[in-house]
């Protein structure tokens, strides 16, 4: 049986260490796309050189030619700079959305049925401009973002409760930075509600750094932004549309009236196969979860209206 392609765009840390998962996992045969010459090529390679130490047997293409996308079942943009010390999601709006903006462009080009997961960041705003250009229905695209927010989460309560990270179930909405909305009430640990064993005194903390994780990585990176949790979080969703596994993962997606938001892209809980974003999934929130939903919806239409003075869409 053929494997499926997926292209990877972008072969900075995100996105070869994303394709090191779809292949290492046998998922699909990858093409893994960079403009900067020899970088695609070269990390193929190396990757390739691995499949006999480590047990895989799918192929992986290095390439500055998006023509070799076509084909590809699903796309993954991570294409982008990463966010650096001092920086807020504008600055990155404004560094980003002209490259996803191309990126986007191009892949469409040779491979217009591909589905387009998007990883670059401000993650929200870029899966609008990924939607727009592309002239593709929602079920097409979708932005990494809840999976991530959700893991993070997870982390930390295992540590705070002291329960392996397998038993914890969360549930992270909204855009992708500061305004997120993790959910308590939505969280459980071994199906038991997570304020069984934590107050809301103790949840404060978790959940404010869950807000903050992904700057508090860059803080201590100093140079570069997280990439083993998020080529985790998108492997995981390309791994569900492949095999139509219909799981729930929360990401971002152009809402359409559903908690009663509409032409925005924000993270909810999405049921994802073979059809791409296959059902968006609503959930019961408190008017203040809905609040803060519809608030850091706000601050992604912020971004979002910024597009017309940057000139993308």
């Amino acid at each position: 049986m053929t494997r499926p392609h997926v292209a990877v765009i972008g072969a900075g840390q995100v996105g070869a260490t994303l394709a090191q998962r779809l292949v290492e996992q046998n998922l699909a045969d990858v093409v893994l796309v960079d403009i900067v010459p020899g970088l695609a090529q070269g990390k193929a390679l190396d990757l390739a050189q691995a499949a006999p130490l480590r047990g895989y047997d799918t192929h992986i293409l290095g390439t500055d030619d998006y023509a070799r996308v076509a084909g590809c079942r699903v796309t993954v943009i991570t294409a982008g700079k990463p966010r650096q010390p001092g920086m807020d999601r504008m600055d990155l709006l404004k560094a980003n959305a002209q490259i996803v903006k191309s990126v986007v462009e191009q892949v469409t080009q040779h491979a217009p049925d591909t589905y387009l997961v998007l990883v670059t960041n401000p993650l929200d705003v870029m899966t609008y401009i990924a939607l727009k250009v592309s002239g593709k229905p929602r079920s097409q695209v979708c932005g990494m973002a809840g999976a991530l927010d959700s893991a993070r989460m997870a982390v930390f309560l295992a540590e705070k409760v002291a329960v392996s990270v397998r038993d914890i179930q969360t549930m992270v909405l909204g855009g992708h930075g500061d305004s997120m909305v993790p959910l308590p009430a939505h969280t459980t640990v071994a199906g038991v509600p997570v304020t069984e064993f934590l107050s809301e005194e103790e949840l404060a903390p978790i959940i404010e750094r869950t807000r903050r994780a992904g700057a508090e990585i860059v803080g201590l990176l100093q140079r570069g932004s997280a990439f083993y949790a998020p080529s985790a979080g998108a492997a995981t969703m390309v791994d569900s549309i492949l095999g139509d596994q219909k799981r729930i993962i929360p990401s971002s997606v152009l809402l359409e009236g559903e908690y009663g938001l509409s032409d925005v892209c924000v993270g909810v809980p999405v049921r994802l196969g073979a059809g791409g974003v296959e059902e968006v999934v609503e959930l019961e929130l408190t008017d203040d979860e809905r609040a803060a939903l519809h608030q850091s919806a706000d601050g992604v239409r912020t971004g979002i209206a910024a597009l017309s003075s940057l000139k993308v869409l």
